[in-house]
């Protein structure tokens, strides 16, 4: 009886079933030679214990996350190809040899037997996730081939974020490092990629991949040896050279191997491994996942502060292929009243972007604003004013001469009974119910023509209400004469807010 294998079809950005990693290693050493003739008789080989391997965590995924995944839920389809047989084939070392030396490459590719181990682990263990890795190479691979023949790079360092993220740009390391070229903060920030609460661009697929050529590129400049320059990628120049020293000054990644940290000294195996897989998965009957149409985008620049929600809502698109096209963005919020940011959506849905963008931004533009400005309790918004502490001055005089209180003067300004008041200080002092004088006498008719003035040009939104319902409430007053006397940009208020309402 055949069994069928369940393959997933794609019209979204990406899969995030998997953890990851950045770093991989294997204690022992070897040293390997790199012709395509070589058999395994013609090397010094060493047999690692399994507990000696240390694969990366994209090795440790969890598929069966996969069942409550968006994707598979919506767009797993059963794939008659893929039977019962598809099961791994294990050749004997002159083929992996033979095979590795045809890889049309620049950097070398020779065969050993810690490359043998990662061949292994991919086409036997985790034969599932590489055929998901394959589904998501069709919409990342553009983006880091474009990136490296930018900078004049090497094609097959586009394998590289599949040791260390999976290809997920939400990928986090347990040191930190974070995106599909697993920068860590320091790192990012040095490159001039921006990083904070709401955006992250090393999760950022196009500029990761441009500050990674870059990085790479800068690597190769030092070393002048891709294999060096790899290796250093993953643990730094600091420690590359450390291991450098230590073998006598030997500047050959196999000659050094042993003298590498842990974690680095299966990097450039597990590359060559990777780079395997992705071109000869075939011949280990491993059937990628398919995606039903390529992914067309396009970007549209966003200056005004959005949630992805608002979006979402509007454009009746889906919030996690929104988060999954722009996964720089950390709470689902695009922060362009700071500068320009870029959205990237369908191609089909930027011009309904452009078209309706502000009806985007009105849409519950009131459960996404923030304040800008935010009178503490007891002092009501436009009724304050301020006095600059005198020399002798104390909290007493100053209560007395504006013919308030000494605890609603503590009040409104933060102060303890032990605080001390200092020359030029500015103390806040509010209108409602304060009145200035010039001697120590205030009239009740003073006081209440104050109120009553107070209570008369200050308006509180109520749910529901807009500048022109309220305008109607006061005779002569229009909701431009609201708007300007407010310092209004646009029509958007929020229940709550105080307005003041200019005289008629």
């Amino acid at each position: 009886m055949m069994k069928r294998r369940i393959c997933l079809f794609l019209t979204g950005l990406s899969f995030v079933w998997c953890s990851f990693a950045q770093e991989t290693g294997f204690d022992g050493e070897y040293v390997g030679p790199d012709t395509a003739e070589m058999t395994l008789s013609d090397t010094v080989d060493i047999i690692l214990p399994d507990s000696a391997v240390v694969y990366p965590e994209s090795m440790e995924a969890n598929l069966d996350t996969l069942r409550t995944n968006w994707y598979m839920q919506q767009y797993a389809v059963v794939d008659n190809s893929c039977l019962e047989n598809s099961v791994n084939i294990d050749y004997p070392d002159s083929v992996y040899i033979r095979k590795l030396s045809q890889l049309p490459t620049v950097i070398e590719m020779p065969y050993n037997s810690v490359v043998r181990r990662y061949i292994d682990m991919y086409v036997q263990k985790r034969r599932a996730l590489v055929e998901n890795l394959l589904g998501l190479s069709t919409y990342y691979m553009p983006i880091f081939e474009q990136a490296l023949e930018r900078e004049g790079l090497p094609l097959e360092l586009k394998y590289l974020p599949i040791i260390e993220s999976a290809l997920r740009p939400d990928a986090t390391s347990r040191a930190g490092a974070a995106g599909l070229w697993q920068f860590m903060v320091r790192t990012g920030k040095s490159m001039g990629l921006e990083i904070n609460s709401l955006v992250d661009e090393r999760r950022d697929p196009i500029k990761s991949s441009a500050m990674a050529a870059r990085y790479l590129k800068d690597l190769y400049g030092i070393y002048h040896d891709w294999a060096l320059a790899i290796a250093s990628y993953n643990c730094g120049p600091g420690n590359v050279n450390k291991a450098i020293r230590r073998s006598g000054g030997k500047t050959d990644y196999w000659a050094i191997y042993p003298y590498l940290p842990r974690e680095t000294r299966g990097y450039v195996p597990a590359f060559i491994a990777v780079n395997y897989v992705m071109n000869y998965y075939s011949d280990h009957n491993i059937c990628p996942v398919l995606t039903r149409r390529p992914l067309l985008t396009d970007t549209v620049q966003v200056t005004h502060r959005v949630h992805f929600k608002q979006i979402s809502d509007v454009l009746q698109l889906s919030l996690d292929e929104i988060r999954s096209l722009n996964p720089q963005y950390r709470r689902d919020i695009i922060p362009g009243h700071i500068r320009p940011y870029t959205l990237i959506l369908p191609s089909q849905q930027v011009y309904a972007y452009i078209e309706a963008e502000a009806e985007i931004l009105a849409h519950d533009a009131e459960l996404y604003a923030q304040r800008t400005v935010v009178e503490p309790a007891g002092v009501a918004p436009g009724t304050t004013i301020y006095h600059k502490v005198r020399k002798g001055e104390t909290l007493s005089k100053i209560a007395r001469k504006y013919g308030v209180s000494v605890s609603n003067l503590r009040a409104w300004n933060n102060l303890r009974k032990s605080s001390y008041l200092r020359v030029g200080q500015r103390l806040a002092v509010s209108k409602k119910g304060a009145v200035k004088k010039s001697n120590s006498t205030v009239t009740a008719s003073s006081k209440t023509q104050t109120k009553k003035s107070s209570a008369s040009k200050y308006h509180t939104v109520r749910k529901g209400e807009s500048l022109w319902s309220i305008s109607q409430k006061y005779k002569g007053v229009s909701a431009e004469d609201i708007r300007r006397e407010n310092n209004l940009r646009g029509n958007a208020i929020r229940p709550g807010q105080r307005l003041k309402i200019p005289a008629a």
